[in-house]
């Protein structure tokens, strides 16, 4: 089968039959460190390899009033107390790095309470070197040999690598080596002491079946996540000169101050890999190198002094082993300049903070909100395994919380992707950790239940394997001398017989000098026939040399013209950058501005707020107190109509009172009407018109136009009898003071009087008509449909008079009163010879004016 050249196995394959399919469970190791003293109580114990049993100590036993269960938890394998490093090694971290070495990712977690031994696992201890070493140790003893040139292999911020050529890497290393920078690692240094007994492995271990037509370079990082921020522990930071830092008393720091990282932020490449943007990546050479790097970032780590632990960690730590790797050419000289062709593989080494519970580890300030970041993002860490089981075991779909902490986001890949976890579970047997030994075990648990997919295998770059040493099967410049020795002296012809057995043999001489004649004839021709050819070899060399040599000078012109550019460059982008802190700067103070003037813009909306709202208020403090006024003007303009209405009465009773009271005994007193009045006035006029003979009009009845149907004339018995000549009258009605229901059910019609007082004083009665429908419960219903009304006015027309006072006549008398308005302003008084009557004398009284 003719391998397939694809590109680099990091980026998601088509899905081709069930290989890709395929899951592997998550594994999950227990450790158990031993106790610090022997007395202490035990509350974890150790039933096999792969199963452990808690039991509650004696104080929980006493506290839950004796009821209490013995559980055990089951593990793909438990390391007990005398577990060594290399044999926990083996089991765990060296499928890890076989798999690296082979192109596939992994993950590996140490997980536990505060001072359950999880850093000693991860890094380890003087003469006893943790995971870590003990994997960078495995790594370089496989590939050292086949390591590619420091920086041909170049990290850019895309979470990918550039390869660079021979020329450019050569350029970067004399710059490097040019200005020194001590805290860059180099192969030359002596190894430091204080770590020198870490990296001391005794057992060599070297990984199977490595590839040797690939060279490899090897990059580190190492990271912390610490409040839930992530820091870059290998960053240097310099102290910048232009923009002045400002320590937590809001004083300027001196220049000699530390000033602390920035926190770095979680980008996606595209290849949908989380990787942390910024972060800064060294190519080491050796396991000395890294464990250097390592050991440079492991002193600024955050730890503290707790209750539960003399130097507990403070934060989760994250180291990255990244190896890049790329096929060599068909001449099996140089590595392939193909980007597509690199494959890059990552190990994350994890070594996470403890759980612990703030009443145990008596913390306060700074330590009770690292625990409270601690505990919530290994909350997360258990939410999103218990999701991730769920939706593997039931089929949903929920969604996995990985955004909720930077520690489940940074690993979202090694879930909903591909590669290898593993988790090892560090336990602290003593009573004291109970509770929180059994939160751990049942996390443990669930871990174990999620499937993580199956890493595919490296991709075959197609070229012809065994390429690096298919030259070197070429012989030394020993073996070619002999070899034309040999041929040199076959080519001569063979010797004679030098044996004289008589001393009269005159053969055997000449036959030895003709012998010797033609082989000296024969050498002095190769020795004609090799100047040549070493004139020819020296052209040639001269040739060669000159090549070289025009080669070298146009190198060292290029090398020259980059390093101009270079400089350049430098030099452009440190103006660059100074010009952009300076900007920063800028910016910064007018942010400050636009801060504070957005404050004053804020307190003078809410003044303007305040200002309207009273406004307002007073605006409906003013529409209510004219609403207010209005009503009192229209009842007191109503109550002066009832009094004038009231006083007119009065004075109408009065004025007949007083007729009464003027009139003869023998005289029946009668009710004056409105004819009586014209009379009189007619004959008080000045002068009379003549009045006709009239003939008496028929009182006639006005008839209805709906008098064929049967009524209800409700009369209330407040009205008034009128002398008008018009009366309604309905025939055949049932006349009511009070509406009922019996009237109503036995007419179809119905007729309401109602009386009035009109606005000039007359007495107006309206006939309000409507039609009875019967309603759906058995009750009657009415529809008023008119109105009718009767009103009586004077013959002549005229109008109320406004005046109070009545005008004098020329001959002296009295002008007649006949309006309503007037007769209610004038009092009656008896006086003999009036010609209003027997005793009749009217004076004007004036009205009173409206207040």
């Amino acid at each position: 089968m003719k391998p397939a050249r694809t590109k680099t196995p990091r980026k998601p394959p088509v899905k081709k039959g069930s290989q890709t399919s395929l899951k592997d469970p998550v594994g999950v190791y227990c450790r158990v460190r031993p106790l610090s003293l022997p007395e202490q109580e035990c509350c974890i114990e150790v039933i096999s390899n792969t199963t452990v049993q808690l039991h509650p100590p004696e104080g929980y036993r006493l506290n839950r009033n004796g009821d209490y269960k013995e559980t055990q938890y089951s593990f793909k394998q438990v390391f007990g107390t005398h577990t060594t490093q290399k044999e926990l090694f083996d089991v765990v971290a060296n499928p890890l790095v076989d798999d690296l070495i082979h192109g596939k990712n992994g993950l590996l977690f140490t997980y536990g309470v505060t001072g359950s031994g999880k850093t000693h696992t991860m890094t380890g201890s003087p003469g006893e070197g943790g995971l870590l070493p003990r994997c960078l140790d495995m790594l370089f003893n496989s590939i050292g040999s086949f390591q590619a040139k420091r920086y041909v292999f170049k990290s850019n911020d895309r979470n990918s690598m550039d390869i660079q050529c021979e020329v450019d890497a050569l350029l970067e290393r004399q710059k490097r080596e040019a200005t020194p920078n001590p805290k860059t690692p180099s192969g030359k240094r002596q190894v430091d002491p204080e770590f020198a007994d870490m990296i001391n492995v005794q057992e060599f271990c070297k990984a199977e079946e490595v590839d040797e037509d690939s060279v490899y370079g090897v990059f580190v990082s190492y990271i912390e996540i610490y409040n839930n921020y992530i820091y870059d522990l290998l960053e240097e930071v310099p102290f910048d000169p232009i923009k002045p830092k400002w320590n937590s008393c809001s004083a300027p720091m001196r220049n000699t101050d530390f000033v602390p990282p920035q926190s770095k932020l979680l980008r996606e490449d595209k290849n949908h890999n989380m990787y942390v943007a910024g972060c800064t990546e060294v190519e080491v050479k050796s396991t000395e190198e890294a464990f250097e790097v390592f050991w440079r970032g492991q002193k600024k780590r955050r730890i503290a002094n707790t209750h539960l632990n003399r130097e507990s960690s403070r934060s989760h730590s994250v180291f990255n082993i990244k190896l890049v790797q790329a096929p060599l050419d068909a001449d099996g000289d140089n590595v392939l300049q193909e980007k597509e062709q690199i494959t890059i593989s990552q190990l994350s080494l994890v070594d996470l903070a403890g759980s612990e519970r703030t009443n145990r580890t008596k913390a306060e300030g700074n330590r009770l909100r690292e625990a409270g970041n601690i505990n919530q993002s290994l909350m997360t860490l258990r939410t999103c395994m218990e999701v991730l089981r769920e939706n593997q075991t039931y089929g949903t779909n929920k969604m996995v919380p990985y955004r909720d902490s930077k520690l489940t986001h940074l690993f979202k890949n090694y879930f909903d992707g591909e590669g290898k976890v593993r988790l090892i579970v560090c336990v602290n047997p003593k009573a004291e950790d109970y509770e929180e030994s059994l939160q751990v075990m049942r996390f443990a648990e669930v871990t174990q239940e999620v499937e993580v997919a199956r890493p595919t295998d490296k991709a075959i770059c197609g070229l012809t394997p065994g390429r690096r040493y298919r030259n070197q099967a070429r012989g030394g410049p020993v073996g070619d001398e002999l070899l034309v020795s040999e041929v040199v002296l076959q080519s001569f012809p063979p010797l004679p017989s030098c044996e004289i057995l008589d001393i009269s043999d005159e053969q055997t001489l000449p036959r030895l000098v003709e012998a010797l004649e033609k082989r000296h004839h024969l050498r002095q021709m190769m020795i004609d026939e090799f100047h040549k050819q070493s004139i020819t070899f020296k052209a040639l060399l001269q040739e060669f040399d000159n090549a070289v040599l025009s080669k070298e000078n146009y190198i060292q012109g290029k090398l020259s013209e980059k390093q101009k550019v270079i400089s350049g460059q430098k030099s452009e982008i440190e103006r660059l950058e100074k010009k952009n802190k300076t900007l920063e700067y800028k910016v910064e103070i007018l942010e400050k501005t636009t801060t504070i003037y957005e404050e004053d813009k804020r307190n003078l909306q809410q003044e303007l707020e305040t200002q309207n709202q009273k406004l307002q208020q007073q605006f409906s403090d003013k529409r209510r107190l004219e609403a207010r006024l209005q009503g009192m003007e229209r009842r007191v303009a109503a109550k002066q109509l009832e009094m004038q209405n009231k006083l007119w009465v009065k004075d109408e009773k009065l004025k007949q009172l007083k007729a009464i009271v003027t009139e003869p005994k023998t005289e029946r007193p009668e009710r004056p009407s409105r004819e009586r009045d014209r009379e009189k006035a007619t004959q008080r006029s000045v002068s009379p018109s003549p009045v006709p003979n009239v003939p008496p009009v028929r009182l006639r009845h006005r008839r209805s136009r709906s008098a064929g149907d049967r009524w209800v004339a409700h009369k209330p018995a407040s009205n008034l009898q009128t002398e008008t000549v018009m009366q309604p009258q309905v025939p055949h009605a049932i006349t009511v003071s009070v509406a009922n229901e019996k009237a109503l059910a036995k007419c179809e019609k119905y007729m309401l009087t109602h009386q009035e007082l009109a606005s000039d004083g007359e007495i107006e009665t309206k006939l309000i008509k409507g039609d009875v429908y019967k309603t759906r419960g058995g009750g009657q219903s009415v529809q008023f449909t008119e109105i009718e009304t009767l009103k009586q006015e004077s013959p002549t027309g005229r109008k109320r008079r406004s005046s109070t006072i009545a005008p004098a006549q020329p001959d002296g008398t009295e002008s007649e009163w006949t309006d309503v308005e007037t007769r209610c302003s004038v009092a009656v008084e008896m006086r003999a010879g009036s010609q209003l009557g027997p005793g009749y004398q009217h004076h004007a009284q004036p009205k009173r004016k409206k207040p």
